[in-house]
């Protein structure tokens, strides 16, 4: 499937016309957009605007920045032919989102399009009028610099999003001590945690690193919750393999089934370089015999073009590791939490894993 970067949609904009102004997709927003700037390659992107009705006019306007939160917010919540609300995805948060929306829709791979909205009330079912919603076509471009409506026959029951919500953490001594900013070990410890609690959920056991193990959460130690290993070396299909072992004491997360089999490695990259949760888990497979895993980088939305490149290297080829975003691990962590998942196969967690060596 594939899958839009804050970069691709970026250069979308950063393709059309700079010397025209542009309508909202709202036709009763009267007001113009025009693009100043691009920043390659992920933004921001910087735009004025203006409404003749107030006596406002492209001259007395500043220049404001599109953000590339916002976009990356946005290009994360794109699937081909699937419509996406902005306001809902966004929370209503980015004064410049219908400024985005409307360049987008300029953009030769993007429609506008009004979806069935299904409501219940009392037992009863109706589809009503739906809301403003783009959708992504990237087999059927238009021209660029015009908004196309495309016909849709979708219905969309709109649901609250998904959250994931952590409750009570702290970190151990020895992480609290060390030059790492502690938010940035505070959202690897709540990613580490994520995991666990997927793994939980299909029947994993969890290999946590040696040196995370006083992470506390729900005012318990991480490594005393059930089905986290104490020992590598008491692991069956580890016992063999001593060094093996000694060379994954430090990966940040590992899933066991059965004692026979290995679904993941996996090592979370939120402020190190990607090239050493790499190294760690290729020197694991250098040390353990050929066997079927996932070799996954866990990574921040906005740093997938870092983890590509990295992953791509000649190197690290042996290990045709995946990518797992932040938003896909919370997405199946919030699934795991709402409905108890049961009987999936280990195939499961490829819907959320991006492949990224396809040759």
């Amino acid at each position: 499937m594939r899958k839009l970067t804050a970069s691709n949609l970026v250069n979308f904009i950063n393709n059309l016309d700079k010397n025209i102004a542009y309508n909202y997709v709202n036709q009763k927003n009267k007001g113009f957009i025009k693009i100043d700037h691009v920043t390659l390659p992920e933004g921001p992107i910087y735009i004025k605007r203006w409404d003749p009705a107030k006596r406002q006019n492209e001259k007395s306007k500043k220049s404001e920045p599109i953000s590339p939160e916002l976009i990356w917010r946005i290009a994360n919540a794109f699937t081909p032919n699937i419509p996406i609300n902005f306001d809902r995805i966004l929370g209503g948060s980015y004064n410049t989102r219908s400024v985005f929306e409307a360049l987008l829709a300029n953009t030769p791979e993007f429609y506008y399009c009004f979806p069935g909205r299904i409501e219940s009330k009392n037992g009863v079912t109706q589809v009503k009028p739906g809301h403003k919603h783009l959708v992504w076509k990237p087999d059927t471009p238009h021209m660029p610099q015009i908004i196309v409506k495309a016909d849709s026959e979708l219905v969309v029951s709109e649901i609250p999003s998904t959250d994931a919500f952590y409750e009570s953490l702290s970190l151990p001594d020895s992480l609290e001590d060390n030059e790492i900013d502690i938010e940035i070990k505070r959202r690897h410890a709540q990613i580490q945690v994520a995991l666990y609690f997927i793994g939980t959920q299909l029947n994993y056991r969890t290999w946590i690193a040696q040196n995370d193990k006083g992470i506390v959460y729900q005012n318990k130690k991480i490594c005393e919750y059930d089905g986290v290993i104490d020992s590598l070396e008491n692991e069956r299909l580890m016992t063999a393999y001593s060094e093996a072992a000694k060379a994954a004491l430090m990966i940040d997360c590992i899933w066991f089934k059965n004692g026979k089999l290995m679904p993941a490695v996996m090592e979370i990259e939120h402020s190190t370089g990607v090239t050493s949760g790499l190294t760690r888990m290729k020197n694991f497979q250098d040390n353990f015999p050929p066997f079927p895993t996932r070799y996954v980088i866990v990574a921040p939305d906005e740093d997938r073009d870092k983890v590509v490149r990295e992953i791509s290297k000649p190197q690290f080829a042996e290990l045709n590791a995946r990518y797992f975003p932040y938003s896909a691990v919370e997405e199946l962590y919030a699934l795991c939490n709402r409905r108890k998942i049961k009987g999936v196969t280990e195939e499961f967690l490829d819907c959320y894993m991006e492949s990224v060596l396809t040759a």
